[in-house]
């Protein structure tokens, strides 16, 4: 739905009635995963959908060939519904059929604070980024609509924003970080913080966007700032750990991977902090799993969820399901009609999303909506 941002949904029905939801995949590849989707069907259609494990891996077994990426997020079409129809089933929300929940709230930060913007001005037309002021601006809209922190990128203000994506957009590029980016860089996060306060944390992606040695120039240059943590994708472990090793900085990463058997050299290296898990993109269980290791190296997790409400619910779920969880994405902005796509609405207060209690993900897709604001290919 949208050009800047498609969201997928998938619907399991069973022939008692149940219809289970899930929110999953990326959607720059919305096309090829719908088509996954429709390939893989027939290998679940007349299964148990309470078997979700069994479900889960029948899939894994069957694609291992072609494993992680699209074919991940494809299975967790299918597997995020199923937990939804057997919590519906059984009268449970999903948290309490894995062991939870740990906690009945969780903290959570506005995800991409500005940045959104500056990518796509139609989030806030009547609040663009032209200036310095104007990001001041924004930066106090955090804590005025109940937030403690929240997560940029850098990103140019002026009448055309512009924001840094070097690392993924496909145009070739040294990705360095040079001393005109450094002391932008450092203008930015200067400006946020002393808009945000000392009491509102500043968390900084750059994404794929730079090289490890210019990530690390960057990091020591933005260690007076008591940034809450940089955030950093790089499929290279021992890269990695040799940022985490070179400043003070808490360092976030892991996103992009899918399944124990991809964190798993990056744990061993210690590679980051915080690692970062997208139930959209792997699924609820294999999420867990991650999460569960993640704790015997006595690390912490963050749901990964720069996506909408249903994905929220489902982040939530698993921030309920284990003990180690640091903080939540949250997309607080979007299309004006989003609230029509969903049957609840996550409930946000104090930077804090309640855990819900209603069997499933405690969260419908409303299909007329979705099919009413659907993209069209």
């Amino acid at each position: 739905m949208g050009e800047e941002k498609k969201r997928l949904f998938s619907a399991v029905r069973t022939d008692e009635g149940i219809t289970g939801y899930g929110e999953f995949g990326y959607g720059t590849v919305a096309k090829s995963l719908v088509g996954f989707v429709e390939d893989i069907k027939p290998l679940v259609i007349g299964k148990d959908p309470s078997a979700v494990e069994k479900i889960y891996f029948d899939l894994y077994r069957a694609l291992r060939q072609v494993p992680g990426g699209i074919a991940q997020m494809g299975i967790a079409a299918i597997e995020l519904a199923c937990w939804d129809i057997k919590g519906k089933a059984l009268g449970l929300p999903v948290s309490h059929l894995v062991g939870g929940p740990h906690r009945d709230s969780q903290r959570v930060y506005w995800s991409h604070m500005g940045s959104a913007r500056a990518h796509n001005p139609s989030i806030a037309p009547d609040k663009p980024l032209k200036d310095w002021e104007a990001v001041s601006l924004a930066t106090c809209e955090v804590s005025e609509r109940g937030y403690d922190a929240f997560k940029t990128n850098i990103f140019w203000p002026g009448e055309t924003p512009i924001p840094i994506t070097q690392g993924r957009d496909g145009i070739s590029h040294d990705q360095r970080v040079d001393t005109e980016l450094l002391r932008h860089a450092e203008k930015q996060i200067s400006v946020m913080r002393d808009a945000a306060g000392d009491s509102v944390d500043i968390l900084l992606d750059v994404n794929y966007n730079f090289k490890t040695e210019g990530v690390i120039r960057l990091a020591k240059s933005l260690e007076p700032y008591n940034l809450f943590w940089i955030e950093h994708d790089n499929e290279n472990p021992q890269a990695l750990a040799q940022l985490r090793d070179s400043t003070s900085i808490s360092l976030a990463s892991g996103e992009e991977h899918f399944t124990t058997r991809e964190y798993l050299p990056y744990f061993d290296l210690r590679a980051m902090d915080t690692v970062l898990i997208d139930v959209q993109w792997q699924g609820f269980g294999p999420s867990k799993k991650v999460a569960d290791i993640a704790e015997t190296y006595e690390m912490n997790i963050a749901p990964h969820n720069p996506a909408s409400e249903l994905a929220s619910f489902q982040s939530v779920h698993l921030c309920a399901s284990v003990s180690n969880v640091r903080i939540m994405e949250s997309d607080p902005e979007g299309v004006p009609w989003r609230e029509e796509l969903f049957t609840n609405m996550p409930e946000i207060v104090k930077g804090q999303m309640k855990v819900p209690t209603a069997p499933g993900w405690g969260c419908d897709l409303v299909e007329k909506a979705a099919i009413r604001y659907a993209w069209s290919s």
